[in-house]
């Protein structure tokens, strides 16, 4: 209980407000972030809340082929508060301005955003110059998606398949590491997710980024907004984990289970399957389910390998059972799903094979066939073995357990790299054409 006390009052100490240099702050785009405008801006002006320096080339407006757009080099006005860069008649397209100023304290100050003549403007993760993912990212994503395994996965294997039994205190100890890791994860590398994310839009340095304003980003698209919502909710989450188990009232962590439900709708919501032209409630909808089943499944098997099978042997063979059970449903739902959303983004059989994503795509699916195949052994051979009490040794199916958690891993990983490939473009549907009745 001492050990509990003392995690309390580090977690207090951390969450004491520190004090920050006061950089410059951006308070008004003219134009705005996402105009959509009917004439052409005659400038570019940005009003600050202090004085900056600003030099000639402070803020660089382009178009979405990289052309240079300024009329003149751009100037400080109202005290050095307020910066304007005039432009030359603009067509119709759309814009990226990317900008930089000196605040007082010597930091750099930068961003971008992006507004359009008379048509919808990109987000700022497409505006011109943004770079692409990188190798980085993808690990990130994957330690992402790996944390949500855990939380999400290991609560439900706690919550619905040792419902009801009791359980050792070594086992519950290695579950609280286990979730904890996997909330830590989801809310730490959520944020190096966005970071990197704003790093391959702004194209910008580390020191300029820290103090850049990322609010086109996290507030002007879905996924700047499933990030702040994420986030915020994860350290709910993780509130609730800590006063589980320092008063081991478990019955806080079903609260925690519904609310990490409810949050991995951001990335349905975000990604692909809500944001691509002919996206529905369905692809929507399809999504969350694949993400949903891949978690129980991920974060289940972890939880069976690494948990129940070294700390509670009175629990391993109805453990096995009953998640064998589970796990044929979440199998369903996560191969229904996943078929559909295929079927959904590639128009073309043959997109399978001559696109990145359809590539990508077949590599995730033969992961998954491999892990089904293992699976199917543990539900057809293993698990009766085990309810007859021969025939199967216990370091063997520990073996197998953690084989077949290492290929649902490796599946994590794939995914990482699908969610950032763009699916083929959908051809346009055809207008219809009138018919006309001849009498």
């Amino acid at each position: 209980m001492r050990a509990k006390a003392l995690a309390a009052a580090v977690l207090v100490a951390l969450a004491l407000p520190t004090s920050a240099l006061a950089h410059a702050v951006l308070l008004e785009r003219v134009p705005t972030y996402g105009a959509r405008l009917a004439t052409t801006p005659r400038t570019v002006s940005l009003q600050f809340d202090q004085t900056v320096d600003a030099f000639a080339s402070s803020i660089d407006v382009r178009s979405s082929t990289g052309k240079v757009v300024t009329a003149g080099p751009a100037h400080a006005t109202d005290s050095g508060r307020r910066v304007v860069v005039p432009l030359r008649r603009l067509p119709k397209g759309a814009y990226t301005v990317r900008w930089h100023v000196t605040s007082n304290e010597g930091h750099v100050v930068a961003g971008v955003y992006t507004f359009g003549v008379r048509v919808k403007p990109p987000p700022p993760t497409e505006a011109y110059g943004a770079g692409g993912p990188t190798k980085f990212e993808y690990v990130a994503k994957w330690g992402y998606f790996l944390g949500l395994a855990l939380l999400v996965g290991g609560l439900a294997f706690r919550l619905l398949v040792l419902r009801g039994r009791t359980v050792t205190p070594a086992l519950e100890r290695r579950f609280y590491w286990v979730v904890g890791v996997g909330v830590v994860g989801s809310i730490e590398l959520g944020i190096l997710g966005f970071i990197l994310r704003a790093a391959d839009a702004f194209q910008l340095p580390l020191d300029q980024l820290v103090y850049g304003d990322l609010s086109p980003l996290a507030r002007g698209t879905r996924f700047g907004t499933a990030f702040i919502a994420m986030t915020l909710g994860f350290s709910i989450v993780a509130a609730l984990l800590f006063l589980a188990w320092l008063t081991e009232r478990t019955i806080l962590l079903w609260p925690a289970f519904f609310l990490g439900l409810l949050l991995c709708s951001g990335l349905s919501l975000s990604g692909h399957s809500a944001v691509d032209v002919g996206s529905s409630w369905k692809s929507e909808v399809a999504d969350y389910v694949h993400l949903v089943a891949a978690c129980f499944w991920v974060g289940g098997l972890v939880m069976l390998a690494f948990v129940v099978w070294p700390t509670a042997p009175g629990l391993r063979r109805e453990a096995f059972h009953r998640f064998s059970q589970v796990a044929a449903v979440l199998v369903g739902a996560l191969v229904v799903a996943g078929a559909y959303l295929a079927y959904d983004r590639l128009p073309r059989g043959a997109d399978l094979w001559q696109v990145r994503y359809g590539q990508v795509l077949l590599i995730k699916s033969s992961l998954v066939l491999l892990a089904l195949s293992w699976g199917a052994l543990h539900h057809f051979v293993v698990a009766p073995a085990l309810e007859r009490g021969r025939g199967v040794g216990s370091r063997a199916v520990s073996r197998s357990l953690r084989g077949e958690s290492a290929v649902a891993i490796a599946i994590l990983l794939v995914v990482a790299v699908l969610v950032d490939a763009n699916p083929p473009a959908k051809s346009a549907p055809r207008p219809t054409q009138a018919v006309v009745a001849h009498k």
